[in-house]
């Protein structure tokens, strides 16, 4: 599955453009919706107004039909306005505080709606193209927040990142794999 990355001065590149005025952003080309995201944007700034039309349009551009809506987290962004310019209509902005500060969602017209990964405007080239790429390249069953993270383990858990923390941080219960750890709780002394 190929990363398909979108720039203003050319929109079929592979690689993740790196000119101040390029746009960062990857869609997933089959677009199947089957995964968390359908890609991912790194935008340079935190101000709404000035980073979304350059992403309308080009979500717009790729997609052949134009955009009508964006919903975001709204304390993630600045400067957020009810509409924006883009294609000679005004797209309408809503913001809400329940959903994942991670993501923007985009309603086209006559398709269903695109849910992007937006990586923070201050992240690191490394770390901001591995997420750009894994975001396109298909992301069933991975959180937003983890596409984010390095690839490598977790240094804080033992045994490496499986998630269950967070879960449980959320109100899930794992059980511990092993049938040793059932019958020998923490604390408990073998006699």
């Amino acid at each position: 599955m190929a990363t398909t990355l979108l720039s203003p001065s050319n929109p079929g590149t592979a690689d993740v453009p790196t000119t101040q005025s390029a746009l960062r952003l990857s869609l997933n080309p089959l677009l199947d919706r089957r995964g968390t995201v359908d890609g991912a944007w790194w935008p340079r700034t935190r101000d709404a107004a000035a980073e979304l039309p350059a992403l309308i349009s080009a979500v717009g551009r790729r997609l052949d039909r134009a955009v009508q809506r964006v919903g975001l987290y709204l304390d993630a962004w600045d400067h957020i306005p009810r509409r924006i310019p883009a294609n000679g209509c005004q797209v309408r902005v809503g913001w809400f505080r329940s959903s994942d500060p991670h993501l923007i969602t985009l309603s086209v017209a006559g398709a269903a709606p695109l849910t992007l990964l937006v990586i923070p405007p201050g992240t690191a080239n490394a770390p901001a193209t591995a997420a750009l790429a894994l975001a396109a390249a298909g992301t069933v069953g991975v959180r937003p927040a983890d596409l984010l993270r390095p690839s490598g383990p977790d240094e804080d858990v033992p045994g490496g990142y499986d998630g269950s923390a967070a879960w449980e941080n959320e109100g899930g219960r794992v059980t511990d794999p092993s049938p040793m750890a059932r019958l020998n709780p923490v604390g408990a002394s073998l006699r």
